[in-house]
């Protein structure tokens, strides 16, 4: 690796935030651009690419969900160059062979690197699951169909490692948490750690897709569906192959993340 920056696309998500945490705790220079930031990188405006990639050496690639359609990726990535280039997919999404992100990644990027992540942990606290934990009762089509929740530091940790080091280039690391557990036993740890009830509803992929906008809505309600199924019941080993050390656990994020809420004052 070369001192040039790293390319954040997607710096201000879930992942991206934690990636460039930990670039700039270890002295990394990066660029985060998105349509927002002072560099600006507009997915539906090539004119803002070059710019983005002028002077970086690497580039982290998370796909933005409005993006279903990832046809603008292998003509991003062939302006790239050799760049080292960490993507960010998921797990299973091989399921029907290989994916057209991944494969725009593998025929335009000399070295590369897939991450295919189980369910993120943090969608109970910052994503497409919190409003249901606020409001207390969450309700999905997994049924008791169980998943190996990842936490997002440690996905950030792969793409750190994936980024700045080498021996991963080529490498596709399914990264999920150490235990498979239902969507019913996720809420329970929860409302414990939270001091609360929080209940766990079903509701049908189509009624989970008419609560998010957009073609979004649908692809969420499908995968969810499946989860119910049993298509992500098992545990990967990527997070072992890159860093050689344990994912971090469920409980671990829940401990960290849901503290008790207060108690009403008592009245005098």
């Amino acid at each position: 690796m070369t001192n040039a920056p790293i390319l954040l696309l997607g710096g201000l998500g879930k992942t991206g935030r934690r990636v460039a945490d930990r670039l700039e705790a270890r002295g990394v220079a990066f660029r985060a651009a998105s349509r927002s930031t002072p560099i600006r990188f507009d997915w539906d405006d090539e004119s803002t690419w070059d710019t983005a990639l002028a002077g970086t050496g690497a580039i982290y690639l998370v796909p933005p969900a409005e993006h279903l359609d990832i046809a603008a990726i292998g003509p991003l990535l062939a302006r790239a160059g050799d760049r080292r280039v960490v993507v960010l997919s998921a797990r299973g999404a091989d399921y029907a062979g290989e994916p057209a992100l991944e494969r725009a990644v593998r025929e335009n990027s000399p070295e590369w690197t897939v991450l295919r992540p189980s369910w993120f942990a943090q969608n109970f606290s910052e994503g497409v699951f919190a409003a249901g934990i606020e409001a207390g009762e969450l309700a999905l089509p997994t049924r008791d169909g169980r998943d190996a929740f990842i936490d997002a530091e440690d996905i950030a940790d792969v793409a750190v490692a994936a980024l700045t080091e080498d021996g991963h280039g080529g490498q596709i690391y399914d990264l999920s948490g150490p235990e498979a557990i239902s969507f019913p036993d996720a809420v329970a740890r929860i409302a414990a750690a939270r001091g609360r009830p929080i209940s766990f509803g079903y509701r049908t992929p189509a009624e989970f897709a008419a609560t998010t906008p957009g073609e979004l809505g649908q692809f969420l309600g499908a995968l969810l569906g499946g989860i119910a199924q049993g298509n992500a019941d098992y545990v990967s080993d990527g997070v072992r192959r890159a860093l050689g050390r344990e994912p971090r656990s469920f409980d671990d994020f829940v401990a960290r993340t849901f503290s008790p809420e207060p108690s009403e004052p008592v009245q005098a």
